[in-house]
């Protein structure tokens, strides 16, 4: 079969990144064994894999998305720091008494947390570790509570979240590598419906939260006796007694980069169209993140400093949150160059001549199975997502079904490893904030992400035969 050798660095990525549990490794190698496959001489490999990384990296939207990330990273920290987080736990918790209130909380706190799985996790779970033992709901109920009103809820939002520059970078470089015209944003917008694992895990939530936990799920658990304020000021740093309490600090920044994507964006649109309702589907949506996020900034560090917060460690603390996300920009970069290089091998052609052995009905579902597969065993939804993608792109360019479809299903794909994984970031921070273990934690949310899996599952089915 002619370009067979295009699908072993992805066979390779997945083994390694199961068994260093590092996806970054993976992809390095990945890339490496791409570049040697494409240019096989004893530093070709290694010049063809730095020119692919490089020319990526220079691509504009790819630069504002990267920019958009590392600064977006260093408000959070400011905003911690700052006591931003500290002052959002004690003003939204200390009025809730009954479970249903906390089940309530958890879904309230949505609105000032979208922004990255980390801040809603380390936000929201101090408080309803402080709360757990007084309304009487299992620590494992309203850690997975929090983490199904996270991810699901980031590749579902189209604005003002660190997800979205990387996720319609994704698009764009594949509609590049597919030859395909086309504007990213209107096709994550127009992907968003077919997303159905984020929107199913997200119905089921608000179902259990509404009529209660079914009995099949409920988890026996012994709570121990603590103090309230304790609990919440010493399981993590930043809510620790050394901060102030200052809400304001959360919500400002937040609230000023959602006002200013949203206004930037449209009025990048308008300009083009002078229609005020078609205005998004022509806006430079990357150009307007980046400028949204650094009039934040500035906004940012001017409240700090009329709280008399001291310029040198604003600068120190900025920075310090920004390198802490490196490694998704390495992320970035390797994924991008992989997908070139994949390109360059003819993966799209391999698939194309492989797909004529399964029946048309059953490439939707299948994929999501096998991409649903790795998103476990790599634990990392940007990985899953710049390793499906292309992969997607070729499927859908090739049976004639809209690629809306297909990058809703990767999107779901990712979702579900980034939710599910013993091996993803948000499950071993929720589990070291809840004291939970990793592996008995990730087994109880197995149990509840069964549904919305079949019925995503169904769906797809349902879905194919209607294109």
């Amino acid at each position: 079969m002619l370009y067979w050798k295009s699908i072993i660095p992805f066979i390779l990525i997945i083994m390694i990144s199961i068994k260093t549990k590092q996806v970054i490794v993976g992809l390095g190698v990945g890339l490496l064994f791409s570049t040697y496959l494409i240019n096989p001489t004893l530093l070709g490999g290694f010049n063809t894999a730095v020119d692919y990384i490089i020319n990526n990296l220079a691509i504009r939207n790819n630069l504002l998305s990267v920019g958009f990330i590392y600064i977006f990273a260093g408000i959070i920290n400011l905003i911690k720091e700052s006591g931003g987080i500290k002052g959002f736990v004690q003003s939204t918790s200390h009025r809730i008494k009954t479970r249903k209130q906390t089940l309530w909380l958890i879904w309230l706190t949505v609105f000032g947390t979208f922004s990255t799985p980390t801040l809603r996790i380390v936000a929201v779970a101090p408080i309803v570790k402080a709360l757990q033992k007084r309304v009487d709901a299992t620590k494992e109920r309203l850690s997975f509570l929090i983490e199904a009103t996270a991810l699901p809820v980031i590749a579902l939002m189209p604005v003002a979240t660190a997800f979205i520059g990387y996720m319609v970078s994704t698009i764009n470089l594949s509609l590049k590598n597919a030859n395909l015209k086309g504007n990213g944003y209107q096709l994550f917008i127009q992907s968003i419906p077919y997303n159905l694992f984020a929107i199913f895990m997200l119905i089921v939530g608000l179902i259990f939260t509404i009529f209660g936990h079914p009995k099949i799920f409920k988890h026996v658990e012994k709570v121990r006796e603590e103090d309230d304020k304790k609990v919440y000021e010493d399981c993590i740093p930043d809510v620790s007694r050394e901060l102030e309490s200052r809400p304001i600090n959360l919500y400002i920044p937040i609230l000023t980069t959602i006002i200013l994507t949203v206004f930037l964006s449209w009025y990048s649109g308008y300009q083009k169209t002078n229609d005020l309702l078609t205005a998004f589907f022509y806006a430079n949506i990357g150009k307007s993140m980046f400028i949204a996020i650094c009039l934040a900034l500035i906004i940012t560090v001017i409240i700090l400093l009329i709280e008399k917060y001291p310029l040198d460690k604003i600068i120190d603390d900025f920075f310090k949150g920004s390198n802490q996300l490196m490694s998704a920009i390495v992320i970035f970069a390797l994924v991008w160059a992989l997908s070139e290089a994949s390109e360059k091998l003819g993966l799209s052609i391999f698939i194309t001549s492989s797909l004529n052995f399964m029946p048309r009905f059953l490439l939707a579902p299948m994929f999501f199975i096998t991409g649903s597969l790795l998103g476990y065993f790599i634990g990392s939804s940007w990985g899953v997502w710049g390793i499906l993608m292309p992969i997607g792109f070729s499927i859908a360019t090739l049976t004639k079904t809209p690629l809306p479809l297909f990058i809703g299903i990767t999107f779901a794909c990712g979702t579900l490893g980034g939710l599910l994984s013993p091996l993803s970031g948000n499950t071993i921070a929720m589990a070291r904030i809840m004291e939970l273990d990793i592996v008995d934690y990730s087994k109880y949310k197995l149990k509840h992400v069964i549904i919305p899996f079949v019925l995503s599952l169904i769906g797809y089915f349902i879905l194919f035969f209607i294109f």
